[in-house]
């Protein structure tokens, strides 16, 4: 792949050698499949990675952020920093797919395409690192660990891993696109994340006799009812949030009124203003369920990860190079989404793109985080072929 020839049909090109290393990227990622790791335990999965990463000649250190990967490519000319950005880690989930290539692991499966994730950065950076002598910067390779407990990126952060960098792409499968569809948001993509624990204590006694007990359970029901209106009534109608409580553990049978009851939640929001207005709203209702019915709440409220919000900077040229490389009628303008990711971490710091990659397999309609998730193999060559493109022309020299 000629200088020469790449500037003169750089589509072709690419496309062809995305293609020439779908096979080989497959047969890693149904290995990776097939040996799914949690959140840093992703050692085996690193070791892959690392081993790759030498076989092309791309620098690399590992350990970073306990079980991440960090590769350098260094361009040809002098010229910014682009990190991308892969995660590694699987979920707790039972896979019941029935796959060849199906978890060998009980109760542990990559249900979200991290192992795509993770072929896809190799491949392109195969790809890359073919190209560096014309790249007018570096790039840095970012294998990273435990994005699904929302804590890889900060790990990975503070041993290093954004230092140098002035700009950022991640990305992501999408089981409700196709297969050579890509999709991008403007601003907020995706939300905050926070976790709350609380348990409020009563005093326990006999289901026969309430008036001599403080029945938790009760309370706890008034907090879980009263904490819909936080949505509903106290954050702006424009600034989406949402207020879910996930667990609720209380009581042992049926005549007894317990001694405490325990409540697991999140709160996610676009926008930093509703960010604190949902959180102040909830202790503010803690309190006066305390005063009101008698009880003790004792409440640990956790800011997990900021609003992911993509950059003009980033989203504009990779756009217009995805546009460049697939057509105007494969790139799609998405919608924000409540989930979260913490590549925020890195987009808090530098301008960044989280890109959306189709992956639905024709005939199903799968979806993330479930058991029975198979995404479409053919995402792999066109994520590559995606990432590849956008690093060219990000890095590309200036006249």
């Amino acid at each position: 792949m000629t200088r020469e020839l790449l500037i003169n049909d750089p589509s072709t090109r690419l496309q062809a050698a995305a293609a020439r290393l779908a096979s080989p990227l497959t047969a890693i990622r149904r290995d990776l499949h097939a040996h799914p790791e949690l959140a840093f335990e992703e050692y085996r999965t690193a070791g892959i990675v690392a081993a790759e990463l030498a076989r092309l000649g791309i620098p690399h250190r590992t350990g970073v952020g306990r079980t991440g990967v960090l590769g350098i490519i260094e361009g040809g000319m002098p010229g910014p920093t682009l990190a991308l950005r892969a995660d590694m880690d699987a979920l707790p989930i039972h896979e019941e797919t029935g796959l060849p290539f199906a978890s060998t692991v009980a109760g542990k499966m990559h249900a979200c395409g991290h192992d795509i994730h993770t072929v896809t950065l190799l491949g392109a950076a195969e790809i890359l690192k073919e190209l560096a002598p014309q790249l007018a910067g570096r790039i840095v390779l970012v294998f990273q660990p435990a994005e699904e407990t929302l804590q890889g990126a900060a790990a990975m952060i503070a041993d290093g891993a954004a230092e140098g960098v002035d700009m950022a792409l991640g990305f992501h499968n999408h089981p409700d696109m196709p297969v050579g569809r890509f999709s991008f948001v403007r601003g907020p993509c995706l939300a905050a994340s926070d976790l709350f624990d609380l348990e409020i204590q009563g005093r326990s006694g006999h289901a026969a006799h309430p008036y001599a007990a403080v029945d938790p359970i009760v309370a706890a029901a008034h907090f879980v009812t009263q904490a819909q209106t936080v949505v509903s009534r106290e954050v702006k109608p424009l600034q989406p949030a949402v207020v879910t409580i996930g667990q609720s553990v209380g009581g042992t049978t049926y005549n007894i009124i317990p001694e405490r009851v325990q409540l697991k939640g999140t709160v996610r929001t676009l926008h930093p203003e509703a960010r604190d207005v949902a959180e102040a709203a909830l202790r503010r209702l803690i309190q006066g369920i305390e005063t009101g019915m008698r009880v003790n709440a004792r409440l640990e409220y956790r800011r997990m990860v900021p609003p992911l919000v993509n950059d003009e900077r980033v989203v504009n040229p990779a756009v217009a190079a995805l546009i460049a490389q697939f057509g105007a009628e494969a790139v799609q303008e998405g919608e924000p989404s409540m989930g979260s990711e913490d590549f925020s971490a890195f987009a808090e710091r530098v301008p960044a793109f989280q890109l959306g990659i189709g992956s639905s397999a024709p005939g199903r309609q799968d979806r993330l985080h479930n058991a029975h998730y198979q995404p479409d193999e053919g995402c792999i060559p066109a994520g590559v072929e995606a990432l590849s493109r956008i690093a060219l022309d990000l890095l590309a020299p200036r006249a």
